[in-house]
């Protein structure tokens, strides 16, 4: 039930102007003083000053007061339309029942005022026939506002209520959403500065050999680890300045100059250009593919590496394979360097991680293909 402050007595969002409501207010006034009795004008006037005192308080009370204050508006409607005329408060209950949230309650009481409406306006017009005549269409329409206005009301707040939740649910998902570009960009940057700081630490090994036995190849190493240096500043540069979609072809190119330097072979088998993957989905790959590499080159000290890519019209499949130690000896180095941030990612775009470790590991990347085109030619 909607909460209302108890001063309110007509009803808000029904599709009927305020003025209708103030009308249905002051015309049962009309219908008491067209008697000559005191006595029956002082009932009606206490029966009004009820039903709109009971009113209140079925909106601002809970379990069987409400039943109580609704069997008591039915009886005065009952009693004002047989021998008054007046319908008009079945308007008011048939408002208030759309109100009512519990399915079971609303059926109830909805069935209950459109039987007892409908036989007292029939029973009305045969001991009140002139002043139903002089109002007819006008009861027609309450009639007719009784069946349509309380189911109306009750699909309108459900529709309310999931608005105000789909709502709540896209200000948290909006918050989520920051947290996870936060985490993103970390990982990011985390994951292109470790690959690129890894090969500047092979690089650096390999001229600290050379530098007595082989000079000018050590040079030549050290020419590498600048240029490795200043690739390395400008991606951090492109990544915090306009965050660039990283694609899988640029990332091969990297992948190939870490293990050469790494002296693995490498070896690749599919195309890396891909065909119809939104960019969110290849950008993940790619930085999951970096993640493998980046602890492929730490951990498993392989000889080999293999790269296969699968393109199919669901998914596309990234396998990374080597002939090393595998992990099982340094899972938790491993797990927490790279499993981790990668099953985050694949996580947010539905993709799935398994590893393998058996004479060497096998990571296996599966990422859905879920874009579109349309007919501008771009992806949605």
């Amino acid at each position: 039930m909607q909460k209302r402050s108890w001063y309110h007595i007509i009803p808000k969002s029904t599709g009927l102007s305020a003025y209708a409501w103030v009308i249905f207010c002051l015309l049962p006034f009309y219908f008491i003083f067209k008697f000559a009795s005191p006595m029956e004008i002082l009932f009606g006037i206490a029966a009004v000053l009820l039903f709109f005192a009971t009113y209140r308080i079925s909106f601002i009370s809970r379990g069987w007061i409400v039943y109580v204050s609704v069997s008591i508006e039915m009886a005065i409607s009952i009693v004002m339309t047989l021998f008054l005329g007046y319908v008009y408060f079945s308007i008011f209950l048939a408002f208030y029942i759309g109100n009512i949230e519990h399915k079971a309650g609303f059926l109830s009481i909805y069935i209950v005022h459109l039987v007892t409406t409908i036989a007292a306006v029939s029973v009305g017009y045969f001991l009140q026939t002139e002043i139903f005549l002089t109002q007819f269409p006008f009861i027609i329409i309450s009639v007719i506002g009784v069946i349509l206005l309380p189911v109306n009301m009750y699909y309108r707040n459900k529709r309310e209520a999931l608005e105000s939740q789909l709502k709540d649910a896209n200000k948290k998902i909006s918050q989520l959403v920051v947290l996870e570009e936060r985490q993103r960009i970390a990982r990011d940057l985390h994951d292109t500065l470790g690959q690129k700081l890894s090969l500047i630490g092979l690089k650096s090994d390999l001229a600290g050999r050379l530098i007595k036995t082989k000079p000018e190849k050590a040079e030549k190493e050290l020419d590498d680890i600048h240029q490795t240096a200043r690739t390395a500043l400008k991606e951090v540069r492109e990544m915090v300045s306009d965050m660039k979609d990283a694609k899988l072809q640029d990332e091969m190119v990297r992948v190939r100059q870490i293990l050469q330097a790494a002296q693995i072979d490498f070896q690749v088998k599919g195309d890396p250009v891909l065909q119809d993957t939104p960019l969110l989905v290849e950008n993940v790959l790619t930085m999951c593919l970096k993640e493998a590499v980046t602890n492929l080159v730490k951990h498993s000290q392989a000889t080999f590496c293999h790269i296969s890519i699968l393109q199919e019209k669901d998914e596309v499949v990234l396998k990374v394979r080597d002939n090393g130690v595998g992990f099982i000896d340094k899972k938790d180095t491993f797990k927490e360097n790279g499993l981790k941030g990668m099953r985050e990612r694949l996580e947010f775009v539905n993709g799935n991680l398994e590893v393998l470790s058996h004479k060497g590991t096998i990571v296996t990347i599966q990422v859905p293909n879920v874009a579109q085109e349309n007919k501008g030619g771009k992806w949605k």
